[in-house]
């Protein structure tokens, strides 16, 4: 089982490294993808306002508006978890191992569809609403979408389990040491600051149907041309220019 496990994510990670190698080769496409990224960014922000704004729900939905649709760039987490995978999967607990993985699954999904999304954008470089939209349908990837979404709510469904075992908690935190000399520090740090999140809200039933709410709503509007407006108050109205270096 372990070594399915760790062929399963050095596979999604390869996904993830062919897709920067992929805009690393395409100036254009890297600063697109920076763009709609940003975009994405601002459009969570936008659609989960009143949770940003409530004392109880904020830092989750700030933990996915930072680590999950934010613009970081995480290679320097990928290239520690890309090396020290057999570590991970040997010391680690196998609840957060298989979080890990729906993790890697989730990120290699993110990426080709982000590089997918970008290539559709504007040459000149801008997002708004309507672009964030066409370029979506234009992918064609619905199904895929789904699975991001389903992906996503495993991770914070996940994540609200583990809260509830002591046991596993406990385990975390004696992990900093081994985590730390494995070069694991990113990972374990992305862990610890997931757990502590989710059990500072004391359930997270609601924020996860909120979510799978709204997300399901947006990606019905993007797939459907009858449905772009029922999404129009889920995206910013105001675009995103590229900036030029």
């Amino acid at each position: 089982m372990s070594n399915d496990t760790n062929k399963q994510i050095l596979a999604e990670l390869a996904i993830v490294d062919a897709e920067r190698r992929r805009r690393a080769g395409d100036v254009a496409l890297a600063r697109r993808v920076q763009v709609l990224k940003a975009y994405q960014q601002r459009r969570f922000a936008h659609t989960y306002a009143d949770l940003l704004a409530t004392a109880r729900y904020a830092p989750a939905a700030r933990f996915f508006l930072d680590e999950l649709y934010g613009p970081s760039d995480f290679t320097r987490r990928d290239a520690q978890f890309a090396r020290v995978v057999p570590a991970l999967v040997r010391l680690f607990p196998h609840e957060i191992v298989s979080t890990v993985r729906t993790l890697a699954r989730l990120h290699a999904l993110s990426e080709t569809l982000d590089t997918e999304t970008a290539r559709r954008l504007p040459a000149d470089g801008s997002i708004d609403a309507g672009q964030y939209i066409s370029a979506w349908q234009s992918t064609g990837r619905a199904d895929d979408r789904e699975r991001q979404i389903v992906l996503t709510l495993e991770i914070a469904s996940a994540l609200d389990s583990l809260t509830r075992k002591v046991l596993i908690r406990n385990s975390l935190r004696l992990m900093r040491g081994p985590a730390r000399a494995a070069g694991l520090n990113e990972l374990q740090g992305f862990l610890e600051n997931g757990f502590d999140t989710f059990r500072s809200m004391d359930g997270a039933a609601e924020f996860i149907r909120i979510v799978d709410e709204r997300e399901h709503l947006l990606a019905q509007g993007l797939f459907q041309a009858q449905g772009v407006a029922s999404v129009a108050s889920l995206l910013p109205s105001s675009s995103i220019m590229e900036t030029k270096r």
